[in-house]
C-alpha cells in the first residue's frame, strides 16, 4: 500500500508540474482530486488495510493529500500570475486616483467659520450631551415650553450615564441631561467662562425628536453666532448678517428681517433670503433662521450685567441651505452616504 501511495504521489506531482495553462491544470484536478479521481479511490482502499497498519498508512495518505494540495495551489497561483503578466500592457495610460472631498454640509460649515473669522469671531465648541439648565433654563425657556417635552427632546437615562460621568464632564447640579436641541448651549458655556467682549461662531450637531421625512432629520447641523459687548445694537446684527450672507451666497443676495418671538432674544426676528429674479421652490423668499438681541434675562443668568452689556445672536440649519440652493428634493440624501450624490456637490 505504501508503494502505491508513493507512486501515486510522484504521478500527481509530475502531472501538476507539467500543466502549462489553467485548462490543463483543471484536467489534472478532475483526474486525480475530484470525487471519482485517483486520490479518493486510494482512500477507499483503506478498508482493506489491516488494523495494525492503518495508523501508518493513514498518516502517509494525509502526507500525500497535503503535498498534492500545496503543489496544486502553488501551480495555480503561478499560472494566474503568468496570465496576468501577459494581459498587462505597460504602454496603456495609468488610472488617476480618485480624490475625496468634504461632505457638502461640512464644506458649508467651514465656509461659515472662515467668513466669521475674518470678522474677528472665534470658533467655540461644546458637548453634544448637555443639561436642562444650559439648554433651556439659562436661555429663559419657561418650564411649560413645548420644546422641553420628552416628545420633542432626547433625555438620557441617568442610571446609564453615572458610570460615564468622569468622561462626560457635565455638572450634575444642572438638571437632567439630554442631547442638545441647539448649539445655544455653547453660547451659555462661553459666556460663563469669558467676560465681554465675546464674539463667537458655534456650529455643531443638534438632536430633536422630529419625524424623519423629506425635510426633517432627528440629527442636523446648526450654525449659531453670538456677539456681546458694550453698545451693541440691532444695526450691528443687521450689518453683520447681511455681510455674512452676501459673502456666503453672493453679492446679489437680499436678506430681510421679520418680527418673531424667541424666549432667549428680545426683540426677536426671523430672517429670509432672496435672489432677485429667482424663485426657490416657487417662492421669492426662503425662511432661513432666527436672530435677535440677547434677552437681559439670559445675560443675568450667566453673570453678565445687562445694564452695561448688550448682545445679539443668530442661528440656522446648515442642511437647509444646500437643500434649497441645489434643488435637492430630499434632505435624507445628506446622510445616506451615496458617493455619487456627494461627488456632485463636493
Amino acid at each position: 500500500m505504501q508503494e502505491k501511495i508513493e507512486a501515486l504521489q510522484n504521478e500527481v506531482l509530475a502531472a501538476i508540474e507539467a500543466a502549462s495553462n489553467p485548462a490543463d491544470l483543471e484536467e489534472v484536478r478532475v483526474a486525480y482530486l475530484s470525487r471519482n479521481g485517483k486520490v479518493p479511490a486510494l482512500l477507499a482502499g483503506m478498508k482493506d488495510v489491516s488494523k495494525e497498519d492503518r495508523p501508518v498508512i493513514g498518516k502517509r495518505i494525509n502526507e500525500l493529500k497535503t503535498a498534492v494540495d500545496s503543489a496544486f495551489e502553488a501551480r495555480k497561483e503561478a499560472l494566474e500570475d503568468a496570465a496576468g503578466d501577459e494581459d498587462h500592457d505597460p504602454t496603456l495610460p495609468g488610472r488617476m486616483p480618485r480624490h475625496g472631498t468634504l461632505h457638502p454640509v461640512l464644506a458649508l460649515r467651514d465656509r461659515c467659520i472662515d467668513i466669521f473669522r475674518r470678522l474677528g469671531y472665534a470658533l467655540a465648541e461644546g458637548p453634544d450631551i448637555d443639561t436642562e439648565w444650559h439648554n433651556f433654563d439659562a436661555l429663559n425657556t419657561p418650564a411649560d415650553h413645548p420644546a422641553r417635552n420628552e416628545q420633542d427632546t432626547f433625555y438620557l437615562d441617568e442610571s446609564q450615564l453615572n458610570e460615564l460621568e468622569p468622561d462626560i464632564g457635565i455638572e450634575t447640579s444642572y438638571g437632567r441631561r439630554l442631547l442638545r436641541t441647539h448649539t445655544s448651549t455653547v453660547q451659555i458655556r462661553t459666556m460663563l467662562k469669558n467676560k465681554p467682549p465675546v464674539r463667537i461662531i458655534a456650529p455643531g450637531r443638534c438632536y430633536r425628536r422630529d419625524e424623519i421625512d423629506a425635510t426633517h432629520l432627528m440629527s442636523f447641523t446648526q450654525c449659531e453666532g453670538l456677539a456681546v459687548d458694550e453698545g451693541i445694537s440691532l444695526a450691528d446684527m443687521k450689518g453683520t448678517l447681511e455681510f455674512f450672507f452676501k459673502e456666503l451666497l453672493g453679492p446679489d443676495i437680499v436678506i430681510r428681517f421679520r418680527p418673531h418671538f424667541f424666549p432667549f432674544t428680545e426683540p426677536s426676528f426671523e430672517f429670509d433670503i432672496s435672489r432677485p429674479g429667482q424663485t426657490i421652490k416657487g417662492k421669492q423668499w426662503l425662511e432661513l433662521g432666527g436672530c435677535g438681541m440677547v434677552d437681559p434675562e439670559v445675560l443675568t443668568a450667566v453673570g453678565i450685567d445687562p445694564e452695561k452689556y448688550t448682545g445679539w445672536a443668530f442661528g440656522f440649519g446648515l442642511e437647509r441651505l444646500p437643500l434649497v440652493l441645489h434643488a435637492i428634493p430630499d434632505i435624507r440624501t445628506f446622510v445616506e452616504n451615496d458617493v455619487r450624490f456627494l461627488q456632485q456637490l463636493g
